[in-house]
């Protein structure tokens, strides 16, 4: 296939995603990869394939005393730099990876255009870690999931009945090359006692709250939320597996009392997960793009975010 957005970095995982010892398959731009994590939390990647006899070297074990991953049809095993094990020369295809604390990051074999982005570093600062959630294959396009990340005007749809949300003000936009920010101000309504059983995350959730908003274009969305009992950062990530799909997964911090953090991990992670499950269920449901016919308010913000794709 054709490379989305040849030169980007692509987030393709947090550490937490890998466990230990264990081949874990991704797919980016239309290229399976395998890569596994050891103890020292060291990680390596190839692609996913034997040069031997093409099986897919993710189906196979880890050999935890050699860092080597072994092909599952003969055994062979091979090292993260693609050598077979014992001999010097690299015959199976390693992936340039480049690992930012927990965060590992790829170009996918071509040449940088953009840096590593350091917007999780940044804005994570005084957060705790509470985990991964949303980790999902959406059968969209990627400029249809990128779309989706910039359009506010959804969220009164998409998720009306997790939040029932009355309006959303926008202020302090600014545009900064490939970067983007600005707050939101959501006025939600009151709900119901069948609101809250349905989705218990609305219990902490005040009728007017704040989400400041920081974009990487084009694969990080950050929200930052301040509730009564703290504030969570969502780093929202995606990028394109093949032409028709595209990867999904959501880091997911808190600033609070640490007893409140291990009370609400649950309930923050599941709520998040639905959030995903609904944008993807909309995006999947989309028939094929066509000119809008109607104009909403600040969709010059998705507008950005297809010109910066369009022009790359």
């Amino acid at each position: 296939m054709k490379l989305i957005l040849p030169g980007v970095p692509w987030l393709i995982a947090h550490k937490s995603m890998l466990g230990i010892n264990r081949p874990n398959k991704i797919t980016l731009n239309g290229q399976d990869y395998v890569l596994w994590q050891n103890v020292h939390g060291e990680v390596f990647a190839l692609d996913n394939v034997c040069p031997h006899m093409q099986a897919p070297l993710s189906k196979g074990w880890i050999c935890r005393e050699r860092d080597t991953i072994t092909c599952p049809f003969h055994a062979l095993e091979f090292d993260g730099k693609g050598r077979l094990y014992q001999q010097k020369t690299p015959i199976a295809s390693p992936l340039k990876i480049e690992c930012v604390d927990d965060y590992i990051w790829t170009y996918g074999g071509a040449k940088p255009k953009l840096p590593i982005p350091d917007l999780i570093e940044r804005r994570a600062q005084g957060f705790q870690f509470v985990g991964v959630t949303g980790q999902e294959s959406i059968q969209g396009d990627f400029l249809s999931n990128l779309l989706i990340n910039y359009d506010y005007n959804h969220i009164k749809g998409t998720h009306r009945e997790l939040f029932n949300i009355e309006a959303i003000e926008i202020s302090d936009y600014e545009e900064q090359g490939y970067q983007l920010k600005l707050t939101t101000k959501i006025i939600r309504g009151k709900n119901s006692l069948q609101d809250v059983l349905k989705n218990p995350v609305v219990a902490i959730l005040p009728k007017t709250y704040l989400n400041q908003f920081e974009y990487s274009f084009p694969s990080l969305n950050s929200i930052i939320g301040t509730f009564p009992l703290g504030k969570t950062l969502q780093i929202h990530v995606i990028y394109p597996e093949t032409e028709k799909q595209t990867k999904t997964f959501v880091l997911v911090f808190a600033q609070a009392n640490a007893i409140v953090i291990q009370l609400l991990k649950k309930l923050l992670l599941k709520g998040i997960e639905d959030i995903v499950k609904q944008d993807n269920t909309t995006v999947e449901s989309l028939y094929p793009r066509q000119k809008a016919k109607i104009k909403l308010p600040n969709e010059e913000i998705m507008f950005y975010a297809e010109k910066l794709y369009k022009d790359w």
